[in-house]
């Protein structure tokens, strides 16, 4: 019996998330340039956000990464395929052009647009959220991701996260998210698929 320590961690999410980044990262390496973008998409709570921020954390290249998450496009609770609409035309596609992409963050209070943030096309870009990987989206990007996870895995993570504040739409948003998978298979769109417990 050896006496080195486990390289797994007590946490399987932890664990399933560092297997994940790894091969996402691998991709993004034999991608091979030098702005690529990365798409991460899956249902409310699985994990796209954690896994992003790792991703970023972890990137195989040099410099600045920018991360987009579509938490703050969306257009309120029933906007899931205006943000995906909004985040392509505001920012994937200009990016793919060499152009400047220019964004307004959702404010969920006033519910309208806020503040104007720019992206640059030279850097890397990842964004992160639900319903993002359509067809239209899939040929802007350079690397794919669905992030798969159980229901009460998925539930007690977001509302872990966003209390009382998600609870009443989360059907609404569910029924958004039935909707996109069925018109778009994303999983099966994908370059890699995150199977997160």
């Amino acid at each position: 019996m050896s006496s080195a320590p486990s390289r797994s961690s007590a946490d399987p999410v932890d664990d399933a998330l560092t297997t994940a980044v790894a091969a996402v990262a691998a991709r993004v390496a034999r991608v091979g340039a030098a702005n690529p973008v990365v798409i991460v998409d899956g249902r409310s709570g699985a994990g796209k956000s954690s896994l992003a921020r790792r991703l970023v954390a972890a990137w195989p290249g040099r410099g600045r990464v920018q991360l987009i998450a579509l938490d703050d496009l969306y257009p309120g609770w029933d906007g899931l395929s205006d943000g995906v609409a909004y985040a392509r035309e505001t920012v994937l596609v200009p990016h793919g052009r060499g152009l400047v992409g220019v964004w307004q963050r959702w404010d969920w209070e006033l519910g309208q647009r806020a503040e104007a943030h720019a992206v640059d096309p030279s850097l890397p870009l990842v964004v992160e959220g639900a319903g993002l990987l359509t067809p239209e989206v899939a040929r802007l990007a350079d690397v794919t991701v669905w992030v798969e996870a159980p229901l009460p895995s998925r539930r007690a993570r977001a509302l872990d996260r966003d209390g009382d504040t998600y609870r009443p739409h989360w059907d609404r948003w569910a029924r958004q998210e039935d909707a996109h998978i069925e018109a778009h298979g994303p999983a099966a769109a994908a370059d890699v698929v995150a199977r997160i417990p």
